[in-house]
């Protein structure tokens, strides 16, 4: 523990602003001092006292409860106190300021600060200090701030079956079957001439299958819990006036951007959060790509393009919209054929930028507008028409398949992207300690350090080898007070 986790500390624990109720919770190894100069009595354990907060004069800063959580039965596994008052930004500031000047004084018996060292927290620290008390696990501090930011009700219901150590549990199955296997090897270590008997006879390949197995299911319900988290960033690209506008529009359920038959309407990225059964969406519209040599582009629409091959290349996935009356159009053949190979330059194109695994839906708009003959040559992708909301079913969940979504019955726990880069880790040291077990004279020394490796990389998810500087990035983005 560093010097600061022994400090005791404050914090406003409720959101800025104004609001019925407000909380100021102190944490600390022992708060019995600066609780009798705070509130004039003792207190009795976890319950609510209704009683006067009074300035350093005697004077009533407000009514209000107090509520103290003796040590370890709290959430910092620390003293803690929570002065519950009217939730007003001047009332909580005064509060504040009482209880650092509180532990600032004198005691008249002792003649040494109340509460030495007690200062304001800092994003996290209570949750952090959980963790540090072994109250929870790293995983489980890190679902609270899935939970307070969770943007769909799927979302916060996953990050509360993480709360409550659904996926730290998954986690340990893994690490005790790991552990077994690893003290097997290891022991096997000191009997070298009869090392490969000791293992076959104690199954030692059948356990790493199915160690690897487990693994593999927790690995792709880990993934789905990362996307659930993370979202699902789509883009949408296409030419001038293909119906993106209308497309997003059309997804959002609202007039979010401008639509107009003019080409270019669109200058720069519009951005919306929607959700497709309760997984979130950034959906982006773009300026529609095309030559920007061209003379009716302008310096604008410039940047716009550039901008829209930005967006383009960070996505999770794009949705590349036709236009479908440009199709096979006998009327102006010259126009359909400069926009059909505009489509196939912008398609090699994206090709080009996107990684390959990057999946990129074709969508055929304005279905309702196109003839028989044109609807009937489309053989990929999905036809819909912004306008009606025709084929924008279909649309959604092809978006959710491509990526990769597929809830499980059971319900999905809230995952990180770390967590998924460690399961990978250990997926690889499985992989290469299968094959040293699999090798005519297996290297002991080395498939003992592939399994310890991948213990490690299991810790790094509960926090059991976890640096203070992964600990520091997390718990900083956590507000104040929580």
């Amino acid at each position: 523990m560093l010097a600061r986790h022994h400090d005791p500390i404050v914090a406003i624990a409720t959101a800025p602003g104004r609001g019925a109720v407000g909380i100021v919770r102190l944490s600390g190894k022992s708060l019995a001092p600066v609780l009798a100069a705070l509130c004039g009595r003792t207190l009795q354990p976890r319950h609510a006292t209704y009683l006067p907060f009074l300035d350093i004069r005697g004077q009533v800063i407000d009514q209000g409860l107090a509520i103290f959580f003796p040590a370890p039965h709290s959430y910092t596994g620390e003293d803690v106190l929570e002065l519950q008052a009217h939730g007003g930004p001047v009332v909580l500031q005064l509060l504040l300021a009482r209880c650092l000047e509180a532990a600032a004084e004198h005691d008249a018996v002792t003649g040494q600060p109340r509460l030495a060292g007690l200062r304001p927290a800092e994003p996290g620290e209570f949750t952090e200090r959980a963790f540090l008390n072994d109250k929870i696990d790293l995983a489980q501090a890190e679902a609270i701030a899935d939970l307070i930011d969770a943007s769909t009700e799927t979302a916060a219901r996953s990050a509360a079956r993480s709360l409550s150590g659904e996926f730290s549990r998954e986690v340990h199955v893994l690490l005790d079957q790991l552990v077994h296997l690893r003290m097997l090897v290891e022991a096997t270590l000191d009997f070298p001439e009869e090392d490969i008997d000791f293992l076959q006879k104690a199954d030692a390949q059948g356990q790493l299958t199915r160690l690897q197995q487990t693994l593999a299911t927790v690995l792709q319900r880990t993934q789905q819990g990362a996307i659930l988290r993370e979202g699902i960033k789509v883009v949408i690209a296409g030419q001038p006036n293909a119906g993106k506008s209308s497309l997003l529009n059309a997804l959002a359920g609202a007039e979010l951007a401008i639509v107009t038959p003019v080409a270019g309407t669109t200058r720069d990225k519009v951005s919306e959060l929607i959700q497709i059964d309760g997984v979130p969406l950034h959906v982006v519209d773009t300026a529609g790509l095309r030559d920007s040599l061209l003379p009716e582009v302008d310096e604008v629409e410039k940047i716009g393009i550039e901008r829209a091959w930005t967006e383009i290349q960070s996505a999770d996935a794009v949705l590349f919209l036709h236009d479908l009356t440009r199709q096979h159009t006998p009327a102006d053949l010259r126009i359909a054929m400069n926009y059909l190979a505009a489509d196939a330059e912008i398609e090699a194109a994206i090709t080009d930028r996107l990684p390959a695994n990057t999946p990129v839906i074709d969508v055929w708009n304005k279905s309702d507008m196109a003839g028989a003959d044109v609807l009937a040559a489309v053989s990929t992708g999905v036809l819909i028409s912004a306008k009606t909301g025709a084929g924008l079913q279909q649309l959604r969940q092809q978006l959710l398949q491509v990526v990769g979504w597929q809830a499980a019955p059971e319900g999905v726990f809230m995952a990180r992207e770390r967590h998924v880069r460690a399961l990978r880790r250990v997926e690889t040291q499985l992989v290469r300690a299968a094959a040293q077990l699999q090798a005519p004279a297996p290297a002991l020394d080395l498939l003992a350090e592939d399994l310890r490796q991948a213990q490690n990389a299991l810790g790094d998810i509960t926090g059991q080898f976890t640096t203070d500087d992964l600990l520091g990035e997390i718990f900083s983005k956590f507000c104040i007070g929580k």
